[in-house]
């Protein structure tokens, strides 16, 4: 394979990653709107889709593995396919976070919801455009701009901290409402969680340009 057509390769499993990325965008916010309607069929729409996820993992990561044992990637070369390969896996979580919100949604579709929601929304917005720009990052290889996105995962984090709070103000008001505000903080946890995999992300970006391995946010 001359260097032309393994860097053809190589910026086309870029584009299989960014597919991907778009696959469990859209499975956060389906889950999250599903949840909202108490949809079954899109809840369960979200969960069907799952294993086209996982389909799309395995295929990237088997491409990596092919390039890593026939080409001798050069090191720069190498940090780059190394970083599709984490990336891939970080999404492939996302992924199953978005399914787990289904499955709730599922067990809740039948009930009324607590309260309206909203900032449980506003959690799964946040989390999508940090996925967003992250990948954006990773795709231009700008290793300052996945920092500072990295910090960005605080506002998530103080949405958490908040509907949990809110939840328990309610279990403790009253006892009935526990098992639907436990499964509505699962949700809350998945979505924070799922945040949290953006600033790996942005940490797999931050090794691939500078060969730094290191902890952001």
């Amino acid at each position: 394979m001359t260097r032309e057509s393994f860097e053809m390769r190589l910026a086309a499993l870029q584009q299989d990653l960014l597919k991907m990325g778009q696959a469990v965008d859209q499975a956060i916010d389906l889950s999250v709107k599903a949840l909202a309607n108490r949809d079954k069929p899109l809840a369960q729409q979200v969960i069907d889709n799952d294993d086209h996820i996982n389909a799309l993992q395995h295929d990237i990561q088997e491409q990596c593995l092919v390039l890593i044992a026939t080409q001798q990637p050069l090191a720069s070369d190498l940090r780059v396919i190394s970083a599709i390969f984490s990336v891939a896996t970080e999404l492939e979580r996302m992924g199953d976070y978005a399914e787990g919100i289904a499955k709730i949604t599922l067990m809740l579709a039948d009930h009324p919801l607590l309260k309206p929601l909203i900032d449980i929304p506003r959690m799964a917005e946040k989390g999508r455009q940090l996925l967003r720009d992250q990948l954006d990052c990773l795709m231009r290889r700008d290793a300052g701009r996945a920092r500072e996105l990295a910090h960005e995962d605080d506002e998530v984090d103080a949405l958490f901290d908040q509907i949990y709070r809110e939840l328990l103000i309610f279990m403790m008001d009253d006892p009935r409402t526990i098992t639907r505000a436990t499964h509505l903080m699962w949700v809350a946890h998945n979505l924070e969680r799922a945040s949290d995999r953006t600033t790996n992300i942005g940490e797999s970006t931050v090794f691939m340009v500078t060969g730094e391995v290191l902890e952001l946010n």
